[in-house]
C-alpha cells in the first residue's frame, strides 16, 4: 500500500485571489513520481489557530505532510508557531540559521529577518549542496515556503529524504467518446482491474474529446485495463493510445 500525504497551503493571498497557487502541482507530480498518494489538499488563511488545527488532523490521518507559506518575515508568517503549537513544543532560535541570514542580510539583517531562525524545539533542519536554506522537518511534516522557485528547490531536498515507493505509472487512451456513453464503462473497469481511471473532456480544437487515463503501480493491471476499455469501444473513436510508463 503506497504512503498516504496531504498538503496544507496557507495563505491569505490564496484565498482572496491575489496570487494564483502553483505549489500543488509541483509536489503532486513529484509524489507520483515517488509512489506516494496526494490525498488531501487544505488551503487556509494566515491565523495561528487555524493552521494548528488543520495541520493536527492532516498529520495524524497521513503518513506525510507538506506545509506551503507563512514563513517568511512578515506579521501574517505565522506557520512556524503554528507548527510548534500543533507539537506542543516550544520555539527556539537556531544560532547557525540566525548567523546565516546576518551574513546574508549585513547591515540589512532586522528582528523580523531573524524571526526566520526561530524554529519548534525538536525539528530537524534539511539541505543538500544545491540548497543551502534548509526546510524544516517535524516528525512527518515537512515546512516549505510559499513562493513557488523557492519552494521547488526545497522539494528536492525533501525528495532525497522521502525515497522511493513503488513509483506510479500511467497509459492513457484519447478518444472522440462522449463522456457520459462510457462512464459505465470506466467505473467497471477502475473495479474490476484495480487501477486508478480518470476521464478528461475537452471542449476545445483537439483531436479528442475526452482523454482517459489508467494509473497504478502493476503494469500488467494497467495494461489488461487499457486492453479492455480498447475491447469494448468502437475502434474508429480511438485516436491514439499511450501504453504505461
Amino acid at each position: 500500500m503506497s504512503r498516504r500525504a496531504a498538503a496544507l497551503v496557507v495563505g491569505n493571498e490564496i484565498l482572496t485571489g491575489k496570487v494564483v497557487e502553483a505549489n500543488v502541482p509541483l509536489l503532486a507530480k513529484m509524489l507520483f513520481e515517488l509512489g506516494i498518494s496526494l490525498e488531501r489538499v487544505v488551503i487556509c488563511r494566515d491565523h495561528e489557530d487555524t493552521i494548528v488545527r488543520e495541520l493536527d488532523a492532516l498529520r495524524v490521518s497521513h503518513d506525510v505532510v507538506f506545509t506551503s507559506g507563512g514563513v517568511g518575515p512578515t506579521h501574517d508568517d505565522v506557520t512556524i508557531p503554528a507548527v510548534a503549537k500543533a507539537f506542543g513544543v516550544a520555539i527556539r532560535r537556531d544560532e547557525d540559521l540566525a548567523k546565516r541570514i546576518r551574513d546574508h542580510f549585513g547591515a540589512r539583517t532586522t528582528e523580523g529577518h531573524l524571526r526566520m531562525a526561530d524554529l519548534p524545539t525538536g525539528g530537524l533542519l534539511l539541505a543538500n549542496d544545491k540548497v543551502h536554506w534548509p526546510v524544516l522537518a517535524m516528525e512527518n511534516v515537512y515546512v516549505l515556503p510559499g513562493v513557488p522557485e523557492i519552494f521547488a528547490r526545497k522539494l528536492e531536498v525533501v525528495r532525497e529524504r522521502l525515497g522511493e515507493s513503488a513509483p506510479y505509472l500511467s497509459a492513457a487512451i484519447y478518444t472522440r467518446c462522449d463522456e457520459g456513453t462510457i462512464a459505465a464503462l470506466l467505473a467497471r473497469i477502475e473495479t474490476e482491474h484495480r487501477v486508478l481511471v480518470g476521464s478528461y473532456p475537452r471542449f476545445d480544437e483537439s483531436d479528442h474529446s475526452v482523454k482517459v487515463t489508467f494509473d497504478g503501480t502493476d503494469a500488467k493491471a494497467i495494461d489488461a485495463a487499457v486492453d479492455a476499455c480498447l475491447a469494448a469501444l468502437d475502434p474508429g473513436l480511438v485516436v491514439r493510445i499511450e501504453r504505461a510508463r
